[in-house]
């Protein structure tokens, strides 16, 4: 196996033939803006139904609301420099694929391993969602989650198999059947919005910064910023979709930064009446957030029904991204090459189904909370990776074709890498428990590179390529 003399002695490259590469290849041209944007919603609509409450018990209200306003500007700010990624790099490695470029192969490798820690986990933890949603509406008699974890993950993972075109459809449609729901809710809270139960929750005086609208203090409002992340959390999943998209240059950027603006609405649509309708201390401790600010009403029914469709499309778009990250790192050499493998209709067989063995094993445990914040810690991580990999990009690459540019440069990343470096310490700092699983995973993934693939990295691969052909650029400047 040669070491090219254009690449470091630490890590061995070969170059595969061309049936390695035919056996590993998506179907292109699948996916325009709309449905990329929809996709984007759809990693992100669940956290709109549940999960992102219990921050009210952190912060309260006042803490919550400002956690999701720095937060809000991160994901923006990180979306627009992935979009000018993503338009100048397309490919199904996403952020890997950035970091790759910037920052070598092992920043690459530990980008893609954050990225698929978040995306190998966060279906775990929306399938024990999922199971507690169908038990509490008494869907089919069942009694036992476990069975319905079987269910989702089989059944989705099918769906995938049958082809990218067909899986990002049906999606989009379940996403459409999510958005209508939050239309209900919103219309329906309305008329039980009081002012005064935004600021509900009993002020702690011993707390730096305590008041009425801060009643933990200013620590609240550090301690609420991983349940902000869960408004948004994997919608830079949308780069994943590249080599599958229609003029991937164009289409992703677009369908990224139209997907960020939708959730920021009904990020702040919920936030606002779901609180105001039901009281911040009672809604902190929900498990069913919408449907209980409706007080049992005709229109809570139909929102609880319809939050099983929200919790439904993050769980199935979500198994998207796991696999084609998983395909990217395994095409590449940097996980074992079998799970690279696409079928007759160009899905990656491997990257859908052990993943998902993983994650069904996980959502045995029943514990959605931990897994959601060992998903947002590896969330977090990648972020911070991702951002110093636009920096780096632009600073060293600055003649690099960018069909579309990040406004603001370097200081919008700069910005998202800060508050990406504050979210990755807050996640200990709300369960320590989870950040150090996920920490220790990630760690475990890090020596298997270490260890064993980086001496088998394919070279010719469109990764890998990328790579290539920016030390090649910069030799001949």
């Amino acid at each position: 196996m040669a070491i090219p003399a254009d690449k470091p002695a630490t890590e061995q490259f070969h170059n595969e033939d061309s049936e390695y590469l035919a056996k590993r290849t998506l179907k292109s041209g699948t996916a325009g803006w709309v449905l990329l944007a929809g996709l984007g919603v759809s990693y992100v609509i669940s956290g709109d139904y549940a999960g992102w409450n219990n921050g009210l018990a952190q912060g309260g209200f006042g803490g919550l609301l400002i956690a999701t306003v720095v937060i809000a500007g991160m994901y923006l700010a990180m979306v627009l420099g992935m979009a000018e990624m993503s338009s100048a790099l397309p490919a199904a490695g996403g952020g890997y694929t950035f970091a790759r470029r910037a920052l070598g192969p092992w920043g690459g490798f530990a980008t893609g391993a954050a990225v698929l820690i978040e995306y190998a986990i966060a279906p775990a933890a929306i399938a024990t969602f999922i199971g507690a949603y169908v038990e509490s509406l008494n869907l089919f008699g069942i009694t036992d989650g476990w069975w319905v974890y079987l269910a989702v993950y089989a059944l989705f993972i099918g769906i995938h198999l049958t082809g990218a075109g067909e899986a990002l459809k049906a999606m989009f449609v379940i996403t459409v059947i999510a958005l209508i729901g939050l239309v209900i809710f919103a219309v329906s809270a309305w008329g039980l919005f009081e002012s005064g139960n935004l600021t509900d929750i009993p002020v702690d005086s011993a707390a730096a910064g305590s008041s009425s609208f801060l009643p933990f203090g200013y620590i609240g409002i550090w301690a609420a910023v991983p349940f902000a992340i869960w408004f948004f959390l994997a919608v830079e999943g949308v780069p994943l979709a590249a080599e599958e998209a229609r003029e991937p240059e164009k289409n992703v950027p677009k369908g990224i930064i139209i997907s960020m603006l939708v959730l920021i609405v009904t990020g702040a649509t919920v936030l606002f009446l779901a609180t105001g309708a039901m009281g911040a201390q009672a809604l902190s401790t929900s498990g069913n957030p919408l449907v209980e600010a409706l007080d049992g009403s005709g229109a809570a029914k139909v929102v609880n029904y319809i939050g099983l469709a929200g919790l439904v499309a993050s769980f199935f778009s979500i198994v998207y991204a796991y696999s084609r990250q998983t395909f990217a790192l395994s095409r590449a050499g940097y996980l074992p090459t079998s799970l690279s493998v696409t079928n007759s209709r160009k899905a990656p067989m491997l990257a859908l189904i052990v993943p998902g063995i993983i994650g069904f094993g996980l959502s045995l445990t029943g514990e959605g909370a931990m897994l959601l914040n060992m998903a947002v810690f590896g969330a977090a991580v990648s972020y911070v990776l991702m951002m110093i990999s636009h920096i780096v990009l632009r600073v060293r690459e600055p003649n690099m074709v960018r069909p579309y540019r990040t406004p603001g440069g370097i200081a919008t990343t700069t910005f998202a890498l800060i508050i990406a470096c504050v979210a990755v310490i807050a996640t200990f700092l709300v369960d320590r428990t989870a950040a150090t699983w996920a920490l220790l995973a990630f760690a475990g993934f890090l020596a298997y590179f270490g260890l064993y693939s980086r001496h088998h990295l394919v070279a010719n691969t469109p990764d890998e390529e990328f790579a290539a052909l920016a030390k090649a650029e910069e030799e001949l400047g």
